[in-house]
């Protein structure tokens, strides 16, 4: 009988044990998940990651708009700058008037007048001339390539103006030259042998004077009238 209970003790402190293992091993297992369920990385959350990105985008954007107005221009700064470069454009083709008194000196070429002096005209083919009316210039041609020339000053209608022309001639010289008047009836300077490719045109420019006299003029008809108005009234 006592080995019996010796047995019957020992099987149940056995399995008491087993039990006691077992419940240990199952209580490490939920504690170290919790409640039992995965715990989700707040890092994999969607939602975070797109109020993560969503201020990125909208910076990204901003700079879009940023650059978008800086690339358009304003259109009335571009009708300026349109407006500047026509009248660049014009002042480069007229010039200024040449200075009174200037010698226009030309190279004669069959294929074009040549400009050699003034220095703004230096180079150009059938240069236009800008003068100022009313003054005196000198026209003519010191060199050419060999070829019969003359030098015309002519009208619209291609007439000579009050006989400014040379005689024709292989070589250049003096008696190439011309001293006239400006006026508002030279057109063109042309060589009559060669008229199809030796032709320039010649801009007259009003010197202000005749403003002036008008003015002038204007004046001392009004103080005329006023005169003759106060003496009729003392009348």
């Amino acid at each position: 009988m006592e080995d019996s209970d010796d047995l019957s003790r020992r099987t149940m402190l056995k399995l008491t044990g087993v039990a006691g293992i077992t419940a240990a091993a199952a209580g490490c297992a939920d504690n170290g998940n919790g409640n039992g369920e995965e715990e989700e990385d707040p890092a994999d959350d969607p939602a975070d990651e797109e109020d993560d990105t969503a201020p990125v985008e909208d910076e990204d954007e901003e700079e879009d708009d940023e650059m978008e107005d800086e690339e358009e221009d304003d259109p009335d700064e571009e009708e300026e700058e349109e407006d500047e470069a026509d009248e660049d454009e014009a002042d480069d083709e007229n010039g200024d008037a040449i200075e009174p008194g200037t010698t226009i000196e030309l190279d004669a070429q069959t294929a074009g007048w040549v400009g050699v002096e003034p220095e703004e005209i230096a180079d150009d083919e059938n240069p236009t001339l800008t003068l100022e009316e009313g003054e005196e210039y000198e026209i003519g041609w010191e060199e050419g390539d060999g070829s019969n020339h003359n030098i015309e000053l002519v009208d619209e209608d291609d007439e000579v103006v009050d006989d400014y022309e040379t005689e024709e001639e292989s070589e250049g010289g003096d008696d190439q030259f011309i001293e006239f008047e400006a006026t508002d009836d030279i057109a063109e300077y042309v060589c009559r042998p060669h008229e199809a490719t030796m032709r320039g045109t010649i801009e007259i420019e009003g010197n202000g004077n005749g403003d002036d006299e008008e003015d002038d003029n204007g004046d001392e008809d009004e103080n005329g009238d006023e005169e003759n108005g106060d003496n009729g009234d003392d009348e």
